[in-house]
């Protein structure tokens, strides 16, 4: 028998979690008004209306002035020019009528990750830090990613880290440099495009030297081939990135709001993973889906520190829907992704290359009723000396999410060694209702000891935590061996 303890802890969204956003205009022009408007004001004027400003918003954010600075800067970009004769505070100024409080968690907090903490000093032996990852849901239903942070004994007492109102968003580093050689690989997986456009741009370049350069080749071509290639090449662009947040923030003030064009209204269900590779060398990875409002794609984010983050896109024949979660090891040389291409089977795939999967093959299929509709993964797999332990989520009759585990071998994970026949974790009553009813889900969970930790969410509309004994949950699987 298993018991799962679900622990006193819970948590919900918070709306006061605000972030000071660019307030972007549609066309130059708007922000170019506005900036002609600030400069009738004397200079009396602007110390008023900025010690008003201050004041009235000051208090719900960490530093609003250095918002105000890179909203400024950002005004300056977009109107392709910097206002003549601006003293500093009239650039703030701008800068304040250029931002707007975005509230992160106004719709919800849900579907938690989680992965030991890099760092474990101060600690008592046998305990450990952990960094939750979750989906926090603002206006606009747009996905953001935040973080929590906490600690778990020896003896299995979870203690969650206190998280203030305050929060900074992440900013994308617009001076990344790519290779030419870099673009080409992921161009050959978009249709109708012409490779050999590359070679009119540098052999490295960054986002607005190559955006230059394909406007400028615009109207110098009339190949059938140029346009195609040149928004293949802006979207690779745009969603291979690197991200940095404020270092100086405790992480769970860090929030990585969309950062490129093909996110611009989410992203979602993050899978956080601690891998260890052939080399002994540790970092974080973590899958997640980015929409833009019509179509998704599969976004792998890579840290070791939770400060700068490097986002690229996945690409290959077997790159379809949501739900990827990579094991922590490579298995045989290869890298191993559970996937659920399809929407109902939950299947497996292996590369040597990250970034590149072109085949899968079927892992599990519904078999009970409580996952009769669909199955998926919750998260990376964790290693035991039995085999993989692998957390799924079931879909049965009247759209109801449960949890069960399947064991897989550990050397050759394509073999299912053991399913759960009855859901490890369930709705409660006191769970079922909520912004998405019937529903406990995750996207991962932590083991350290004989102890495993399940950080998971209750419809959409709050979180908890369970723990549960990794040994009794080998126990009940080898109990029941697939046939």
């Amino acid at each position: 028998m298993i018991n799962v303890n679900r622990t006193a802890i819970r948590f919900s969204a918070n709306p006061e979690r605000l972030i000071a956003r660019y307030l972007f205009l549609h066309g130059p022009h708007r922000v170019l008004h506005i900036s002609e408007r600030i400069a009738k004001f004397s200079e009396d004027e602007v110390d008023a209306i900025l010690a008003e400003t201050r004041q009235r918003f000051g208090e719900r954010h960490r530093n609003l002035e250095a918002a105000f600075e890179r909203n400024y800067t950002k005004a300056v970009e977009q109107m392709e020019r910097e206002p003549a004769g601006f003293s500093p505070n009239r650039r703030l100024l701008l800068g304040a009528c250029l931002t707007m409080e975005y509230s992160t968690q106004a719709a919800a907090l849900f579907n938690p990750s989680i992965v030991p903490h890099p760092d474990h000093s101060g600690l008592e032996e046998g305990t450990i830090r952990f960094v939750m990852s979750l989906r926090a849901t603002g206006e606009g239903h747009i996905s953001s990613i935040e973080f929590r942070t906490g600690t778990v004994s020896q003896q299995g007492f979870i203690h969650l880290d206190e998280a203030d109102r305050f929060a900074t968003s992440s900013e994308k580093d617009l001076r990344k440099t790519y290779t030419r050689e870099f673009v080409k690989r992921r161009l050959s997986y978009f249709p109708h495009t012409d490779d050999g456009l590359l070679d009119a741009l540098p052999a490295e370049f960054d986002l607005a030297q190559a955006t230059k350069r394909l406007n400028e080749l615009a109207t110098q071509t009339s190949s059938p081939t140029f346009q195609p290639t040149r928004r293949a090449i802006l979207t690779i662009l745009d969603t291979n990135y690197d991200v940095t947040t404020d270092a100086e923030a405790p992480l769970h003030e860090r929030v990585i709001f969309p950062n490129a064009k093909g996110e611009s209204k989410g992203m979602e269900d993050v899978r956080f993973v601690k891998f260890r590779d052939d080399d002994g060398s540790e970092r974080y990875y973590s899958s997640y889906t980015a929409y833009d409002g019509k179509t998704i794609k599969t976004q792998l984010m890579e840290t070791t520190d939770f400060i700068r983050f490097s986002v690229r896109t996945m690409y290959g024949d077997a790159i379809q829907d949501k739900g990827m979660a990579l094991l922590p090891e490579k298995i045989n040389g290869q890298y191993v992704m559970i996937s659920r291409q399809g929407g109902e089977y939950i299947n497996i795939m292996f590369s040597r290359d990250l970034y590149f999967w072109d085949t899968y093959e079927t892992l599990l299929t519904p078999r009970f009723p409580w996952e009769v509709i669909q199955l998926g993964n919750c998260g990376s797999p964790i290693k035991t000396d039995q085999g993989w332990l692998l957390l799924t989520h079931g879909v049965g009759p009247v759209r109801r999410y449960v949890l069960g585990v399947a064991l897989l071998d550990l050397n050759d994970p394509k073999k299912v060694l053991a399913r759960t026949p009855e859901p490890l974790i369930y709705p409660l009553e006191s769970e079922r209702e909520g912004y998405v009813p019937n529903v406990v889900y995750t996207c991962g969970w932590l083991d350290h000891g004989d102890l495993i930790v399940v950080p998971y969410a209750m419809s959409d509309s709050a979180c908890g935590m369970i723990t549960l004994s990794k040994q009794e949950l080998l126990d009940e699987l080898l109990a029941n061996p697939s046939v």
